[in-house]
């Protein structure tokens, strides 16, 4: 009785880790918020976004938000993104992820974002190109909400 119970227990264990418990299985599809940080690790900028991957690697952005002030990004900004998929293990996605912000005003300051997802974080770096002293570089940190 003792070792029917026993396997019973084990034959549980097994399939509540085999069905495991995640709902963002194979893609980064959901809300995110993203802290950009500059070399000394000084807080730049950060955002609120929505994204939806699409079958071809390319990404809908919305809902995009600077929760920061600057004057690199006054309004009417552009997004567009990519991620490609290299491993979904139990539900943790896995790949590398591209993202672009195009200033509408002022015109021409660029920010890109390179990273890598894995599970519900994306980690990377970032460039921001442009004029009037819209320039830097640094490192971001994303988190699915």
């Amino acid at each position: 009785m003792r070792q029917f119970a026993m396997a019973v227990l084990l034959g549980i264990g097994f399939l509540l880790v085999a069905c495991g418990t995640s709902d963002h299985s194979g893609n980064i599809n959901g809300n995110w918020t993203a802290t950009l940080t500059d070399a000394s690790g000084a807080q730049m900028f950060t955002f609120a976004t929505s994204i939806t991957q699409s079958g071809n690697g390319s990404l809908s952005i919305t809902n995009f938000q600077f929760s920061t002030n600057s004057p690199c990004f006054v309004s009417g900004e552009t997004e567009s993104g990519s991620f490609a998929l290299s491993g979904n293990f139990n539900g943790k996605v896995s790949g590398t992820f591209g993202m672009n912000v195009q200033s509408g005003n002022p015109a021409g300051n660029t920010l890109t974002l390179a990273g890598t997802v894995s599970g519900n974080t994306i980690t990377g770096t970032w460039t921001l190109a442009g004029g009037s002293g819209c320039t830097a570089s640094g490192k971001f940190t994303m988190t699915r909400m």
